[in-house]
């Protein structure tokens, strides 16, 4: 199987890290977001929405990371998406509560605005007035995922056991790294991001992210 991805990519770098976690063997195929190479005509035959990543396992196609992360999971039987009807559910509760309401206000709201020329709104006023509309709204999806969705008594998003929503949360969440994010006030999501950046593979996989993060510690930003 191949992986169309790039290295600090928001929604690449949790299937790198579910794949290593799972000794998935993929070839791994760099598109440059930074020199426009998911822009062009040839990718555009890969991916209409000319987006990472997308998996590519024979003659079949998958463009969104939620998707891969599910198929990878059941081509490999994997306890981190269960059997059982309940329990996947949860599971993809969780995974489309992230990438919806969260990611949008958190990433596409707050952060991305911040961090990429082409999410800047037009005029300094219009800039300030959508990120401070996200930054309200991620501290409300903040505060609900900490108090409510998480609690004192999860280890993790859907319960005491590992799942992909894991991988897809932490790596949505990471984001805020770039922007100086404090989780100060959201202890129980603190925890669980602790949790998932203490697996053995995180480093690998977000080696090129960590030195995105690492060229922004001195800059200021709009934060949570």
């Amino acid at each position: 199987m191949k992986l169309y991805y790039h290295p600090v990519s928001t929604v690449s770098r949790p299937v790198v890290l579910f794949a290593l976690d799972s000794g998935i063997d993929l070839e791994y195929q760099l598109v440059d977001l930074m020199t426009g190479e998911h822009l062009q005509s040839a990718y555009e035959t890969i991916n209409p929405s000319k987006l990472v990543p997308v998996l590519e396992d024979g003659d079949f196609r998958l463009t969104e990371s939620s998707a891969i992360l599910k198929y990878l999971a059941d081509t490999i039987d994997s306890p981190a998406y269960p059997k059982n009807l309940r329990k996947r559910a949860r599971v993809n509760e969780m995974m489309d509560w992230l990438n919806t309401g969260f990611y949008r206000d958190f990433g596409y709201g707050l952060v991305y605005p911040q961090i990429f020329p082409h999410h800047k709104r037009r005029s300094d006023e219009a800039q300030a007035a959508a990120v401070e509309w996200g930054r309200d709204k991620a501290r409300f999806w903040l505060g609900a995922l900490d108090r409510h969705l998480l609690g004192n008594e999860k280890k993790y998003l859907c319960g005491d056991e590992l799942t992909i929503a894991d991988y897809f949360g932490a790596g949505i969440l990471s984001i805020g790294e770039v922007t100086h994010c404090d989780l100060a006030k959201y202890p129980n999501v603190a925890r669980w991001y602790a949790s998932i950046k203490a697996r053995p593979n995180w480093a690998k996989a977000n080696e090129a992210f960590n030195g995105m993060v690492a060229s922004t510690k001195d800059a200021s930003f709009v934060t949570v």
